[in-house]
């Protein structure tokens, strides 16, 4: 059996954990997460679903605020011998006495091919930047920004209608297996984890609020993307008298009309010009409201 601590927060790396803990491989002695926070409109202290799992199951559960900074922690870490380190969007930065910790390696499932990507949004900014396809990699962690050697990796395809949800669960659903071919292959010997190319590294940065509002002077084509991209995460948006319509589904159309304008309102949508092309606005959720079809809200707030 191999024995790790798999470091996750989020629901996206729920799934690698469930499987590696019922793999007959795989021995999880441990589990290390964000601590717990507010969430939601209520605002009440929620615990990770990294956290929950782990409680269901019994596992000793780790919550440093930093785990660069609390050397007590790292001590109990080492207590339990663990072989490797497993990372999945964990969200702190480990230092060096942190990865020296297991007697091999950590191991890191990063959403992306690298060189590209590397950094904070890799799965938001492949749909943003319209590209057909990205992937999954794990890689050993070193001290620098996923800059590690690579172990494995496969690619994913991104059809034009993919959201970043869509995404996300494909990414979550493809990364458990290779997670375990990984480390049973860096057990195995039969895995040689091969260095980066620096040619083609690009950053996915944080997105900023700035981003998120449509300029209808770029084209159709990229104003999808960027729906798709920020899908309820945190929502691409224009404004309309005053209020903030948040725009969740569109389709490109081959058409013209000045930029910003209402071309057209049918039962399908509105269309809306571009800097090239037009767009069909086909799902919204304006400012105070649920989500609704763009022409059931035309009817209400466009007309007036």
């Amino acid at each position: 059996m191999i024995n790790i601590i798999f470091f996750g927060t989020p629901a996206i790396a729920l799934k690698s954990l469930e499987y590696l803990y019922n793999s007959d491989k795989i021995n999880v002695l441990a589990v290390v997460t964000q601590p717990d926070k507010p969430a939601g409109r209520g605002q009440k202290i929620s615990m990770s679903p990294i956290k929950q799992f782990a409680l269901e199951k019994g596992l000793p559960v780790f919550q440093p605020k930093s785990i660069r900074k609390e050397p007590e922690i790292q001590e109990e870490l080492k207590k339990l011998n663990p072989d490797f380190f497993v990372t999945f969007a964990f969200g702190q930065i480990l230092s060096q006495e942190v990865l020296d910790i297991p007697k091999y390696e950590t191991i890191n499932l990063h959403a992306s091919l690298l060189p590209k990507y590397r950094g904070a949004n890799p799965i938001q900014r492949a749909i943003i930047n319209g590209d057909k396809e990205t992937g999954i990699c794990t890689m050993i962690t070193e001290l620098g920004l996923d800059c590690g050697d690579v172990c494995m990796r496969e690619v994913i395809k991104i059809p034009d209608d993919m959201t970043c949800v869509d995404l996300f669960e494909k990414i979550s659903a493809r990364s458990p297996e290779l997670l375990e071919k990984t480390l049973t292959g860096l057990m195995n010997n039969t895995i040689t984890p091969e260095k980066q190319c620096e040619k083609g590294v690009c950053m996915a940065n944080k997105l900023v609020k700035e981003e998120t509002i449509i300029d209808w002077t770029k084209p159709a084509q990229e104003i999808h993307n960027l729906v798709r991209g920020i899908y309820k995460f945190p929502s691409a948006y224009f404004m309309h008298n005053d209020k903030i319509i948040k725009v969740l589904e569109t389709r490109v159309v081959k058409s013209s009309g000045k930029c910003g304008e209402f071309v057209r309102i049918s039962k399908d949508g509105i269309e809306v010009g571009c800097g090239e092309d037009c767009i069909l606005l086909v799902k919204v959720k304006p400012e105070g409201k649920g989500e609704m079809f763009a022409a059931d809200w035309a009817r209400g707030a466009v007309r007036k």
